[in-house]
């Protein structure tokens, strides 16, 4: 019955053992709260970031907004001048220019391209001309 005894006590012990390192072993307890903090970082980046995706949306359809906003003033604008200022020439008029139905539709408006200034246009010039300059 000794030998019953000491195994039953070797169990409970080994139990006992088993549950003091598992519920005292520091570590362990350090890598179950940095596993939480990660969890809860990924979870506040990601909320993060579908309010900067909400915030960059909204920003967008307002700007929208603002520039047609801005050709339906500009419109009116010009419109107004041309009904009321029918004789001002057009170079003193500043809304000379108005915009054409095409360009108030398009949101992409776009700059012509120019050739740089220094380009000329009827081919080489200076020292690539190819006449050689004459001498007195």
């Amino acid at each position: 019955m000794t030998w019953e005894y000491a195994l039953i006590g070797l169990v409970v012990g080994i139990i006992i053992g088993a549950l003091a390192v598992r519920f005292g072993n520091r570590k362990l307890r350090e890598q179950r709260h940095m596993q939480y903090e990660l969890e809860k970082t990924k979870a506040e980046l990601a909320d993060y970031r579908e309010e900067l995706t909400n915030h960059f949306a909204r920003s967008a359809e307002l700007l929208d907004n603002m520039a047609r906003d801005y050709r339906q003033l500009y419109q009116h604008m010009a419109k107004g001048s041309n009904d009321l200022l029918p004789n001002l020439p057009g170079e003193k008029n500043p809304f000379a220019y108005q915009l054409t139905g095409s360009e108030a539709d398009n949101d992409n408006d776009q700059v012509p391209v120019q050739m740089p200034r220094d380009y000329s246009d009827s081919g080489a010039s200076g020292l690539l001309r190819g006449e050689r300059p004459k001498r007195d």
